[in-house]
């Protein structure tokens, strides 16, 4: 094979070279590819025509090229038949620009081998072996490459106890040459700064204890509550849970040395700023702050019992020009905070917040039910935040009763927000991307959120068809997986016969296949016969 570019796109000449491994005409050099990046085009987009014998692709910045070849991949085949071209040049684009996963470091679990894997938490150590975070994440980042998802937020970046600075570097690197941005998560004095764990100058446990008189004095005990998780949320004190004052000029200078030295020292895709969601600090600077605020006088919603909005807007824009500074190309994510987009609070004081960054909205699953009926897409292109995107704060870990989401079928739910999101006025969509794709309910909500924001008008029977039928041994085995899951995932109970009947139909279709599509039934098998066990 042939390929022109392969220096400059290294990872899309790997892909291509590893799916024709079987063709005589590889090693005859009778295939001809030419990768070329193409400014004009958006980031993500592609173009694939024929030039005379040679089969070219055109790629938008970043990711283009690849999304490109994987395209060429899945429609040429192993022989890379380019009969599918004949019709013309096969071009795509994201309907959505932002199609971003959001993670924990020490509850990402694709490394299945390793112990210490956790399901839930936000100040927890990282127990796996330190080689586990690029373990977990070079199948995370693999996993996004393939399927054009262009991000993972992560929050614990930066520890001491799973390599520190080289690890989160590699990471970086290899993920830039997958056309994953790597965006790490922060908050502005509060999760650990910017360093989420370990002695550097840039922890904030760190920096507070050489500088205590800037730490926060805050107004109620550390947590929060989340209105669609049944059961309470207990954090304990520890380094994790400190959080410094954001109105003293001392903190927010470190904050912007840090910002500038974590672009400066990584080559990451972004940054997800929030103002921290456990706690306000309530000293008397900070009350007189928001005192001084003309729109804080008049209403007495700036903040809920776990964080502030004009905190948010008097710190962010400074942070955002830091980063933008080094980087001028960051996806630098502002963190909006949950179930309030009906509702706008400090109004007044979020039009100081910068143009292109990306404004975020959390949503919990009750609020998301009043989101697509309420909304106006009027009223979200007339925010003085632009652009905007949904995050869902859902089908995940933190929602439900005592079995969360986390492990559901939540095809639907990521289609859904997508769609519509996309209808409301909505850039993007942020969703929970950290339980493996060995699970098969869980690999087909990932696939839906992949091609649902990719592609926003996709009906669900393409999706079926085109994407769960060959994973699962064709269309109608396909639609029965998902009446089986979404049986399952609907009823907190149901009858031990039920449950035994349904167990011994999946282990009739695991039976009936081999290999992948057995695995991933027999999966299926085993969330069912875990509720079997439990009697409910």
């Amino acid at each position: 094979m042939i390929i022109e570019g392969e220096s400059q796109h290294p990872h899309a000449a790997r892909r291509l070279r590893e799916s024709l491994a079987s063709d005589k005409r590889v090693s005859d050099g009778g295939v001809r590819v030419r990768l070329t990046m193409d400014e004009s085009l958006k980031e993500g987009a592609y173009v694939i025509s024929l030039d005379g014998d040679t089969v070219e692709v055109r790629g938008g910045p970043f990711s283009g090229v690849i999304y490109g070849v994987e395209e060429l991949i899945e429609r040429a085949g192993r022989h890379l038949d380019a009969a599918f071209l004949s019709g013309g040049p096969v071009s795509g684009e994201p309907g959505l620009a932002y199609r971003t996963f959001w993670t924990w470091d020490h509850s990402t679990n694709w490394e299945l081998s390793q112990i210490g894997q956790q399901e839930i938490g936000v100040f927890n150590p990282f127990q796996k072996p330190p080689k586990g975070f690029l373990d977990d994440y070079r199948r995370l980042v693999d996993f996004c490459s393939r399927n054009r998802i262009a991000a993972i937020v992560i929050y614990g970046f930066l520890r001491d106890s799973h390599g520190g600075i080289e690890a989160a570097q590699e990471l970086c690197r290899y993920a830039n040459e997958r056309g994953v941005r790597i965006i790490p998560g922060i908050a502005i004095g509060a999760y650990g700064g910017v360093y989420w764990e370990g002695n550097h100058r840039y922890n904030l446990a760190t920096w507070l204890k050489q500088n205590p008189q800037h730490s926060a004095k805050m107004e109620k005990g550390v947590g929060f509550q989340i209105a669609d998780l049944a059961f309470p949320l207990n954090f304990p004190h520890s380094d994790y849970t400190v959080s410094a004052c954001p109105s003293a000029p001392e903190v927010m200078d470190w904050m912007e040395e840090a910002i500038s030295w974590l672009a400066e020292t990584f080559e990451i895709g972004g940054i997800n700023i929030e103002s921290g969601d456990y706690g306000v600090c309530g000293c008397e600077r900070c009350k007189a702050r928001r005192a001084n605020d003309e729109e804080a006088k008049r209403r007495q919603d700036d903040h809920g019992d776990s964080w502030s909005h004009t905190d948010m807007a008097a710190n962010f824009p400074r942070l955002y020009r830091a980063a933008k500074a080094k980087r001028p190309d960051l996806w630098i994510y502002c963190e909006m905070q949950w179930d309030n987009l009906l509702e706008p609070v400090a109004s007044e004081a979020q039009k100081a917040l910068p143009r292109g960054a990306i404004y975020q909205h959390t949503a919990n699953r009750s609020y998301w039910k009043r989101l697509r009926t309420e909304l106006d897409p009027a009223y979200v292109a007339a925010l003085p935040m632009q652009p905007n995107v949904l995050r869902c704060q859902f089908a995940c870990q933190w929602n439900g009763d005592e079995r969360t989401e986390r492990y559901a079928l939540n095809a639907r739910t990521f289609a859904d927000m997508s769609t519509r999101g996309r209808q409301l006025g909505m850039e993007g969509l942020t969703v929970w991307g950290e339980p493996s794709d060995y699970f098969a309910t869980v690999e087909i909500s990932y696939l839906a959120f992949a091609r649902f924001s990719w592609d926003p008008d996709l009906s669900w029977a393409e999706f079926l068809e085109r994407d769960v039928a060959p994973r699962l041994g064709g269309v109608e085995a396909a639609q029965r997986f998902v009446e089986l899951a979404e049986e399952l995932d609907g009823a907190a109970a149901l009858p031990v016969e039920r449950l035994a009947a349904m167990q011994k139909e999946a282990l009739a279709h695991a039976t009936a296949q081999e290999g992948r599509i057995a695995r991933r039934w027999l999966t299926l098998t085993d969330q069912i016969g875990r509720r079997l066990h439990m009697g409910r």
